[in-house]
């Protein structure tokens, strides 16, 4: 797609404020592929006054209606779902196979969920002697990563439009062009003017002024801990709504009745996927001491699968920063096992395929999210000590737990301190409510627990 030298704002294309530009850089071979607009506090502001003049309108529009604009961006997504894998492969790096599945696929059935979320969604019920409207929060200020650049979008444009919410969106400035062929989807789908808007920037600049604008009733973000701690105190002191979904180090547990073959290798794949950049990838495995050889055996043998199968990270400092760490876990002892820091290749952000054996549970790549393809394998003696390893972290986003029957699994996973697990390789739900514990982040998204972030109650007795 050609890039737009502009910001979409009240249904158009506008000039920026500014002249300054973001460049977007291929990973794969390090080449600038386009540039679009570095937006200013003023860009922001002209995109939040035209998210408040369209509110009244949107709010009182029906939920059938709101659903059925979903309904038509989710066929339009569905129409230019090659294009939105070619973009998201050229500006992020993923395989295109990924890309068509994932970051094409995804979306466009969460788009589809909202869409029917709207319609049959009670927003009045009766309450005793009261009615309880779920109304809409108002103007979202919404700021999404660069990792899965349509799916976040998505996750929280499509439920805050059947909230009957508006939106000012600030995507991450790696992938823009994502962003703004979503916004040429949202424009072609007949969405009214001002209900979605688009402003490309940097965080410190453009996704800061959006947290802070007073026009904002609620801040929707995904991204790192340390910035997602930053906007909640903005947020707090502004007493306004925020959703953070932040960071994860999730547990993978394996117990010892479980299939170690298919744990071991649909383990190494989660983490493998989007080349190890997912918030929610089980890159700690956890095997119990008899069977822990075993493991690391395999697990070795299923990364050498991976080499030429997942694309680059997403710019250098991303790629400085995973190989810093995988040093790291040299130098504390940890043995590899498949990988290692040297780059794969001369051109491109690519990192190897990276496993790691004998990591004790206060190691630094046990401890801190390193965003890259690399799996650290953990040794346990029993289950509590497998329940603490897990528990172990400052995060509690996901995981997974594998045992010969669901019921022993269900029996551990009800113990952990997360916010979603998977059982014996459970399948992608896009109604289950997707969050975390601790420092992993506040709020849902998905399904109707994802509607509900952007509703306020109001009740009225009788």
């Amino acid at each position: 797609m050609k890039a737009h030298d502009g910001m979409y704002i009240g249904g158009e294309w506008r000039a920026a404020a500014d002249t300054d530009l973001i460049a977007v850089v291929d990973p794969a071979d390090e080449q600038v592929i386009a540039h679009v607009p570095a937006g200013t506090a003023e860009d922001v502001d002209a995109a939040v006054s035209a998210a408040r003049e369209a509110l009244p309108a949107w709010a009182a529009t029906p939920p059938a209606e709101r659903a059925a604009k979903i309904a038509a961006l989710r066929d339009v997504l569905v129409a230019r779902k090659d294009e939105i894998a070619e973009t998201v492969t050229a500006e992020l790096g993923a395989p295109l196979p990924f890309s068509q599945k994932v970051h094409a696929g995804v979306p466009i059935l969460v788009a589809g969920s909202y869409a029917e979320l709207a319609a049959s969604y009670a927003f009045e019920e009766k309450v005793g002697n009261s009615t309880v409207y779920a109304e809409p929060v108002g103007v979202v200020g919404a700021i999404t990563p660069w990792n899965y650049p349509l799916h976040q979008i998505v996750a929280k444009v499509a439920p805050a439009l059947a909230a009957g919410c508006t939106v000012v969106l600030k995507p991450a400035e790696d992938t823009p062009l994502t962003a703004q062929l979503f916004a040429e989807a949202v424009h072609e789908a007949g969405i009214p003017a001002g209900v979605f808007n688009l402003v490309t920037g940097l965080g410190p600049v453009a996704g800061q002024a959006l947290a802070e604008h007073g026009g904002v009733d609620l801040v929707s973000f995904t991204g790192s801990t340390a910035v997602g701690k930053q906007i909640g105190a903005t947020a707090g002191a502004a007493v306004k709504r925020v959703a953070l979904e932040l960071g994860g180090k999730s547990a993978n547990v394996i117990l010892p009745s479980a299939d170690l073959a298919k744990a071991v290798g649909v383990g190494i794949a989660n983490v493998m996927g989007n080349s190890g950049q997912t918030c929610s990838a089980w890159t700690r495995m956890l095997v119990h001491t008899s069977r822990y050889d075993e493991a690391v055996a395999l697990a070795a043998e299923a990364a050498a699968t991976y080499g030429d199968r997942i694309g680059p990270l997403v710019n250098a400092k991303q790629h400085a920063r995973v190989r810093g760490y995988i040093e790291k876990g040299v130098a504390e002892g940890a043995r590899l096992v498949a990988g290692g820091p040297e780059a794969p290749r001369e051109q491109g952000y690519f990192v190897s395929p990276t496993v790691f054996a004998d990591v004790t549970p206060e190691m630094t790549i046990a401890q801190e999210e390193i965003f890259g393809p690399v799996v650290s394998i953990i040794r346990y003696e029993d289950e509590d000590d497998a329940l603490r390893i897990a528990n172990g972290t400052v995060y509690g986003l996901a995981g997974a737990v594998w045992a010969g029957d669901d019921a022993e699994a269900v029996a551990f996973a009800r113990r952990m301190d997360t916010g979603q697990v998977d059982i014996n390789g459970g399948r992608f739900n896009p109604l289950a409510p997707f969050g975390g514990y601790k420092q992993s982040g506040v709020g849902r998204e998905l399904g109707s627990h994802g509607l509900a972030e952007y509703l306020q109650t109001k009740s009225l007795q009788f």
